[in-house]
């Protein structure tokens, strides 16, 4: 089993890891002996346990703005994770900050189909509703001429009865 360490000696040497000191982790564990990957351990489990993402958060939204984050982006686009440790620790940020942004900017990205999916949905659902709106007026207007057509011929009936009445020769009183 590894080495156990006192708690007020890992706050120390995590303090160090972080802003504003931010030293370089395999500088500062060939300085305490102290394993690189449990350096690492130890800054992933403070910043989860005390700085939150709501922190993070707060901090990378109002600090910069959107220009300075693509800014950035951009810069650390063809960076390996030692020399983005290295632009992270000069500029005062965390590269789970730029990988957020990054994973803002494509979610961004993808949802343009998604926004021009929407509103030609929204048209055609505009489009089916006037359709139906048309096709309604269309049968009402179609069920009133068959009833005229309906009417019109038993009018027609009814006065040819009337003249073949009269033709036979009814008898007219006086």
């Amino acid at each position: 089993m590894g080495q156990q360490y006192a708690l007020e000696f890992k706050e120390s040497i995590v303090k160090r890891m972080l802003s504003p000191q931010n030293e370089y982790i395999p500088t500062l564990s060939r300085e305490t002996g102290i394993p690189v990957d449990t350096l690492y351990t130890w800054r992933v489990k403070y910043r989860s346990r005390f700085m939150g993402a709501a922190l993070l958060k707060d901090r990378e939204t109002s600090s910069l703005s959107s220009e300075e984050k693509l800014s950035i982006l951009l810069e650390t686009m063809s960076l390996n994770e030692h020399e983005l440790g290295e632009y992270c620790r000069q500029k005062g940020l965390y590269p789970e900050q730029i990988e957020a942004w990054k994973k803002t900017v494509l979610e961004g990205l993808g949802s343009l189909p998604e926004k021009t999916q929407r509103e030609k949905v929204s048209q055609q659902a505009k489009t089916i509703r006037q359709l139906e709106s048309e096709l309604l007026r269309k049968e009402k207007a179609l069920a009133e001429a068959a009833t005229l057509l309906m009417l019109k011929k038993k009018v027609d009936a009814l006065l040819e009865e009337k003249e073949v009445g009269r033709s036979m020769g009814s008898p007219v009183r006086k």
